[in-house]
C-alpha cells in the first residue's frame, strides 16, 4: 500500500471522521429512537439538497417531537411542513411532510415502530433488508443505502461496506475504488466513520480539497 495514500485517508478521518448520525445529535444504538431517527436523516440525505441542511432539519423535527414513528404519524400535516421549513428543507417540505407520516405509519402498523422488527423479518439477508427499506415512502435505494451506511456500526450484517457515493470520494481523492482496499488502508478506523467521510470528499470538493492538502 501506498504510504501516500494511507496519510490521505488518515488526514480525511481526522478531520472529516463523523458520521451524519452523529452531526444530526443521533447516539446510534440497536434501539427503536435512534434507529427511528436514522431513517428520518437517511430519508432526508436521499433528496438533492445539501447534507448540512438535512441534518438541520432532521434536528428541527426532533426539537419539534417528532421524535419516534408514533408521534410523527399523529403529527398533523402542516406540523411536519412547519418542523421542515425550519430546519431549511423548504424545497421539498410538502411532498416530504406527507412521505414522513405515510413512512411511520408504516413502520407503526407493519412493525411496531420498531426497525428491529424489520431486521428480523430479513432474518440475515441484506438484500432483504434493502428491499424493506425501500418500501418506505421517500426513502427509495439511496436512502437505504445511506441507512445501511451509517446502521453498520449497530447492525454487523450491514458491513463493513463503503457505497457508491463513498467510492466516488475515493475516487476524487485519488484513492483506490477497491472496498477491500480501502478499508486496509483505513487500518482500525470503523468502516461507517470511513465512509461518511467519503461521502462528505463526494459532495464537498472543499472537504476533498483541504483532505490533501492536510495529506500533502
Amino acid at each position: 500500500m501506498s504510504p501516500g495514500r494511507r496519510q490521505v485517508v488518515r488526514a480525511l478521518v481526522d478531520a472529516h471522521g463523523r458520521t451524519y448520525a452523529e452531526e444530526a445529535g443521533i447516539r446510534l444504538g440497536d434501539t427503536p429512537q435512534p434507529l427511528y431517527r436514522l431513517l428520518v436523516l437517511s430519508h432526508l440525505l436521499s433528496a438533492r439538497i445539501r447534507g448540512s441542511i438535512a441534518v438541520a432539519t432532521a434536528r428541527a423535527l426532533y426539537d419539534a417531537g417528532l421524535r419516534n414513528p408514533r408521534r410523527m404519524a399523529d403529527a398533523d400535516w402542516q406540523e411536519r411542513v412547519d418542523a421542515l421549513g425550519r430546519g431549511g428543507y423548504r424545497r421539498y417540505d410538502e411532498r416530504t411532510a406527507t412521505q414522513l407520516g405515510e413512512a411511520a405509519q408504516l413502520l407503526t402498523e407493519r412493525w411496531g415502530g420498531d426497525l428491529r422488527r424489520l431486521r428480523e423479518e430479513a432474518d440475515g439477508d441484506l438484500g432483504e433488508v434493502r428491499r424493506l427499506l425501500r418500501e418506505f415512502p421517500g426513502v427509495g435505494p439511496t436512502g437505504a443505502d445511506i441507512f445501511l451506511r451509517e446502521a453498520q456500526l449497530v447492525w454487523p450484517e450491514a458491513g463493513p461496506t463503503l457505497d457508491r457515493k463513498a467510492l466516488q470520494g475515493a475516487e476524487r481523492l485519488g484513492l483506490p475504488s477497491d472496498p477491500d482496499r480501502l478499508l486496509g488502508l483505513a487500518g482500525t478506523t470503523e468502516p461507517a466513520v470511513l465512509a461518511a467521510a467519503l461521502v462528505r470528499a463526494a459532495v464537498d470538493k472543499d472537504v476533498a480539497e483541504d483532505t490533501l492538502e492536510r495529506a500533502g
